[in-house]
Formats: structure tokens, sequence, C-alpha cells
């Protein structure tokens, strides 16, 4: 993923698609658009579905089995590709500038208000909300991540997530450690004494723009800190920011609790790692499918919830980014009729139920996450997590540039420190002032 190439992507989607009716575009087969308008008896629509699984495979074998189910219930026949997360923002703002799209897509509820603001996506307004079960279906906190305030929203939530810390009981055991770490420098502390023999403390992407954000952002929170002012302008070199993003490379550049080759992660290598006992650390959102897919038993590792600067995790000391995935449909699709069918079904009770049980996420839908409580400790864990502790990454049109920029910074910052470099807060400084300055232009 290339700053210059998505920041270009990104200022263009925003500058020409909210001046135009419709940006975006998908396959037609017998359906029309309009919304509810037009017969959807054997349309063929596309999805982008995000990689919520193991691998792009895995996410294969698990929504294939439901797109067979909703055609079977509807007529209606899906052709699914699964996008990694280092590649789907890039395609997604691609898409919104060439009319070259999917009709339905996965997105990160972080980008919500900057894929709005494109303009390229259907507006969830009360006649369309309504097709899909209604604002009151849906979670107030999964849908406070779907749009800016104050507007429309342009998708609803499809899987609520939060960040937990996942630790190896038997590296543990082996350390003398008897608790996991409730703030940062006991887990630097405990890193270090798990950090031997070749294997290492924490297990980290930092070559995954999107992962560095939410680290970062919260590290900032809990100092206090902001990347953005009242107004949505970046304000990324500041104080707290500085230090947060200093302390997260940190992990590896002077602390050493991060294996070197980390640097290059970017596509779910950190959970490969923790699972075959590589790394005894590991700060991930609902990781338990993925790892069991590794080979790592569930009794194997506990779930707590993230370190904090010190005191107790809460909405004012938050320990956790609001996480999730939102669907949408892109306003140029030949087949909304037919989409907004398929959003209904992925969001319904038993959809919801399914498919959130199978990634180990939190199902946003009022009546299934009714129907399904905690299925084990990391299931608790995390619903603590985003009922008390986790906060929304702001939802202003510049977040997904936030991320691209500040995210691949970070990933820059990782690479210095793999290669021996030292990462110093003026280097720091230097990483976030280009990024704002790319924001800027």
């Amino acid at each position: 993923m290339r700053i210059t190439r998505v920041s270009a992507v990104a200022a263009a989607a925003a500058s020409v698609c909210v001046l135009a009716a419709a940006c975006g575009g998908g396959s037609s087969s017998g359906g029309s658009g309009g919304g509810s308008a037009g017969s959807t008896k054997n349309a063929t629509i596309t999805y982008w579905a995000s990689n919520q699984g193991a691998s792009l495979q895995a996410d294969y074998n698990t929504l294939n089995p439901e797109l067979k189910k909703f055609k079977q219930q509807t007529g209606i026949t899906v052709k699914l590709q699964v996008i990694g997360w280092a590649d789907l923002l890039n395609r997604i703002l691609a898409a919104t500038t060439s009319g070259q799209g999917p009709d339905v897509v996965n997105i990160g509820n972080t980008w919500s208000a900057s894929l709005q603001a494109t303009g390229a996506f259907l507006p969830f307004d009360s006649n369309t909300i309504s097709q899909v079960g209604g604002t009151s279906h849906f979670l107030a906190s999964a849908m406070g991540s779907t749009g800016a305030a104050g507007q429309t929203p342009t998708a609803v939530p499809i899987y609520s997530l939060a960040y937990g810390l996942y630790y190896n009981k038997a590296e543990f055991k082996a350390a003398g450690i008897a608790n996991p770490p409730a703030t940062w420098d006991e887990m630097v502390a405990d890193g270090k004494k798990l950090t031997k023999g070749g294997n290492y403390g924490l297990a980290i992407e930092g070559a995954n723009p999107s992962e560095n954000i939410h680290n970062v952002f919260i590290l900032s929170k809990q100092k206090g800190g902001s990347f953005f002012d009242a107004s949505g302008n970046p304000t990324f070199t500041t104080a707290a920011n500085v230090a947060a993003v200093q302390q997260w490379v940190n992990f590896m550049a002077t602390d050493k609790i991060v294996n070197p080759g980390d640097a290059e992660y970017d596509q779910n290598q950190s959970l490969s790692d923790f699972a075959k006992g590589k790394a005894a650390m590991l700060l991930w959102q609902a990781a338990g499918t993925t790892l069991k897919a590794d080979g790592m038993a569930p009794d194997a590792y506990g779930v707590a919830a993230p370190p904090v600067e010190s005191g107790t995790p809460s909405a004012s000391n938050p320990d956790s980014m609001v996480a999730g995935i939102n669907i949408a449909v892109f306003k140029g699709s030949k087949n909304q009729a037919a989409a907004l069918k398929f959003v209904k079904f992925m969001t319904s009770q038993s959809e919801s139920t399914v498919l959130n049980g199978k990634y180990g996420s939190i199902p946003p839908v009022k009546a299934a996450l009714a129907a399904t409580p905690p299925a084990n400790q990391e299931q608790t864990v995390l619903r603590d997590v985003l009922s008390n502790s986790a906060v929304a990454l702001p939802q202003v049109p510049k977040e997904a540039q936030f991320e691209t920029t500040v995210g691949a910074a970070v990933k820059n910052l990782f690479a210095d420190a793999a290669a021996g470099k030292p990462v110093s807060a003026a280097t720091v400084k230097q990483q976030l002032a280009s990024a704002q300055a790319q924001m800027a232009g």
C-alpha cells in the first residue's frame, strides 16, 4: 500500500464522487437499481468481503454455504471475492472513482465517514434502512460507527469487535508470571521475561496500517491526546501522539519484546506466531477462530483486557477502539434491490448468529446478541471491553487518509527499528509531520 497512491485516490474520491449522482457499479443480470424497485429474479450481484478468518480461503469456506442458502431463498446469485485488509481500502477507493466496483462491500467501521464523504454509497435513509430491519434492529454503539454524526449512514454493522490481550498460559507459567499484565509497564517487564530462545514476548503486525492506527490511537487517548481537533483537522504532531507512536514502535526498537521480523507482517502472521508459541502475547480482535485454525487449543491461552497506562480501563481511560465491520451498497449498483435483500439476509438474526459465531465476533444485531450468551472467556472479555472501555476512532471524512498516512508512517518506523536504527521522538515527529502534510495535499 503506497502512501502517495492511496492519498491521491482518496483525494480524488472526496473531490469527484461527492459531486456525482452515483459512483461505483456492479454486475447486472436481470435486476434493476433504485432501492427497492425492480425485479430481483435471477439477479447476480458481486460482493467484496473482508478477510475475517485465518486465511482468504477460510473465508470462502465460511461464506459460500451462506451465499448458497441465500440463493435458495431468493434466486439471487452472489459472486464472492474475499479481499485482505492490506488491499481492501485501496480497492474500494479505486472503485469509487472508476465506477468498476461491486454491488455490496464490507468496510472497516472506522472508514465509514471517509467513504460516506465520497458520495459513492447508498444512504440508509428511513426508507432504505427499513428494508434491512430498521435502525432499532442494530446495537446503538455499532450504528454509531456507520457515518459522520448528524448525517444519514451509508452502511450498517455486520460484525462487532473489540481488542483483547491474548496470552500463552504455559509460557506465562514457565516464566513465573501469575497474571496477565494490566499496564504497559507490566507488559514490557513480562515481555522481557518471555523473550528468549528465539521466541518473543509480543507479536504485532508492523506493516499493517490499520493495526498500527488502532494501537497508537489508544495509546494516545490514554495520554490525553487526539489525532484530530474538534473541527476534524489533523493534529498528528502533538506531544501525546509522538509519545504514543514512539511507545508502540519501541516495543521492538528498545524494549526488544517484538521480533524485528514483525516489521513485515500485515496479514495475520502475528496470530500464526502466537499460535505456534513463537510469541507469548498478542493484541487482537476476536482471535480465537483463527488461533484454532492455526492449531492452538482454546485452553492453551487466556484473554484479558488490554493494558492501560495506569488505573482501571473505562470510557475515559480506554483500552480498545470500537472495532467492527460494516456492510454497504454502492449507489451505482445496477441491482440495488437485490443488494438490499442480501444486506437484509446477512444482518438477519439467524445469519448474524451464524457468522459472528463462526468468526468469534460480537453480533451487532440486538436479537442475535440477546439469543447468544458469551460462548467462552474470550467472548466474555471482548463484550465487556466493547461495552465499558472502548471508544470509536474519529468519525471524520479524513479518517481513511489518517489510517493510510499515519499507518504507513508507523510502518516506516518499524522498518527502521528492524534495521537497528534508533526511533527517537524527533524521528517520529518528522514522520508524523510528513503524514500530516500529505493529508493537507
